[in-house]
């Protein structure tokens, strides 16, 4: 007899009040939650707008838990549709049942219909939800726990889970299937934020790796258990489907990293639109009235010598002064940088010693009109 196992609790419903709280659906609970703190970390982390990632899991998670269930239904039909079964059970999920190849599959297509509305490529936010999906497992796993359901042969390791008498098992201790699937899954997680922080895996090749490393450890796990199940040529249906799912994984991590090598640069097109319509409208409100110079300063009036020095140069924009005495003309002075009057110029107010003023005056003023 095996004196050291896990027991199993000898109930999964804990009532609180009138309220009961079923161990298999806190379990999926608290991983949804867990996987969504980190979801919204790693998305925002890659570039994507704080928030973002809960509006599409609102798509994914009820898309999710639907193609879980009938993934279970359908490949375990004779439970709920066989003799003397009720078809009516197949709606409580409470009881446990759900399929992951299934919720990922159906969650992929919420995923994507979430993507879609924002704008959002399917690819990097896959990226970002690989580990979190990873960690959601891990914990929900343990709602299998609460229903003493998915263990493995018997055995007598320290570890081994206690079954109680049920319906078609004996009370004794077996492999812990749903342990074991539960640690692996924690290292998957654990292996995809590794490689993708050391890769920089991009475009799909993170979920891929979490997708081909989860089938690695599914595989041979599904081969321990001992609940009914589908065969084909003698192996489980999951180990089947764990094979092919791993052999597409891999293909597509191969493909895409030849195709479309590194990461993308803008993961939510909308908040980079968002930046840039913030940007350009400071821009606008902190632009001057007036025009500004080539270095980006405005030019105040008069104030750079040369140029003043340049427009009175210029003959067009010159001023002429009014002259309060049209006999006698008052020379202007001249501007910071212009040059000086020539010195061997006439002085218009002072006559020539050599020529008579009555000449001097005539022949000044016809140059100076």
């Amino acid at each position: 007899m095996n004196l050291a196992f896990i027991p199993s609790p000898s109930t999964g419903v804990l009532q609180l009040g009138p309220i009961p709280l079923r161990g298999y659906a806190f379990s999926i609970i608290v991983g949804l939650f867990l996987g969504l703190w980190i979801l919204n970390r790693r998305w925002v982390a890659r570039g994507g707008k704080h928030g973002t990632s809960w509006d599409i899991a609102v798509w994914a998670i009820p898309f999710g838990l639907i193609g879980g269930r009938l993934y279970h239904v359908i490949t375990d039909y004779q439970l709920y549709f066989g003799e003397g079964r009720d078809w009516v059970d197949s709606f409580k999920i409470w009881e446990g049942g759900l399929g992951i190849w299934g919720a990922v599959a159906l969650g992929a297509v919420g995923a994507w219909i979430g993507c879609r509305r924002r704008g959002i490529a399917l690819p990097p936010f896959a990226d970002a939800v690989a580990p979190a999906l990873a960690v959601a497992q891990a914990i929900g796993r343990w709602g299998n726990w609460f229903n003493q359901e998915l263990y493995g042969r018997p055995t007598d390791l320290p570890w081994a889970v206690e079954i109680s008498e049920g319906a078609n098992r004996v009370a004794d201790t077996y492999h812990p299937t749903f342990l074991y699937e539960s640690l692996w899954c924690v290292g998957v997680a654990l292996l995809v934020i590794w490689a993708d922080r050391r890769f920089r895996l991009g475009h799909g090749r993170a979920f891929a790796l979490y997708v081909a490393a989860y089938c690695a450890g599914r595989g041979w796990i599904e081969y321990m258990r001992v609940d009914e199940a589908h065969h084909i040529l003698g192996v489980r249906l999951n180990v089947w489907t764990a094979i092919i799912v791993f052999l597409l994984a891999v293909a597509y991590f191969v493909v895409s990293a030849k195709l479309r090598p590194g990461r993308e640069e803008i993961v939510e097109p909308d908040r980079d639109a968002e930046t840039a319509g913030t940007d350009g409208a400071a821009s606008a409100s902190d632009a001057p009235e007036k025009d500004v110079g080539a270095d980006g300063d405005q030019p105040e009036a008069d104030s750079d010598p040369l140029k003043k020095t340049a427009r009175k140069q210029d003959p067009l924009k010159k001023d002429v002064p009014e002259r309060s005495a049209p006999e006698k003309d008052v020379p202007e002075k001249s501007a910071p940088g212009e040059d000086a009057p020539d010195s061997d110029a006439p002085d218009s107010d002072a006559p020539d010693s050599d020529a008579p003023a009555k000449d001097s005056a005539p022949s000044e003023a016809a140059d100076k009109g």
